[in-house]
């Protein structure tokens, strides 16, 4: 029942810009806390970004602090993250996800889109 669709991924040369975005619906985007993941070839998945319900608060990982900033819209149930001085370790398949709470919504059944594809390379 939870959906969330990932887009604005593609080819960029190092030291430029993104947004991505992530459409959400099947749940009151609002209620929940999201979060940017990434997963590069070969690597963990690892935790970017994280909002709280109602934007208050954010919280990111060292090696984007300074050039990712997470973001919301909870009218338009839609989630993004602004990428800027973009370095070629950036390079993954970005997720958005929510939390453990909204996991349990779903039946307890995991709602990973399809993420979408980020390359930083010149």
């Amino acid at each position: 029942q939870v959906q969330l669709v990932e887009s604005g991924g593609g080819l960029v040369q190092p030291g430029g810009s993104l947004r991505l975005s992530c459409a959400a619906s099947g749940f009151t985007f609002g209620f929940y806390a999201m979060n940017w993941y990434r997963q590069a070839p070969g690597k963990e998945r690892e935790l970017v970004a994280s909002i709280t319900s109602a934007g208050s608060r954010t919280d990111y990982a060292d090696s984007v602090k300074g050039r990712f900033t997470i973001s919301r819209d909870n009218a338009v149930n839609t989630l993004y993250l602004q990428m800027n001085r973009l370095k070629p370790e950036d390079t993954a398949v970005y997720y958005c996800y929510g939390d453990d709470i909204l996991r349990q919504r779903n039946h307890g059944v995991d709602y990973w889109g399809q993420g979408t594809q980020v390359t930083v390379s010149s």
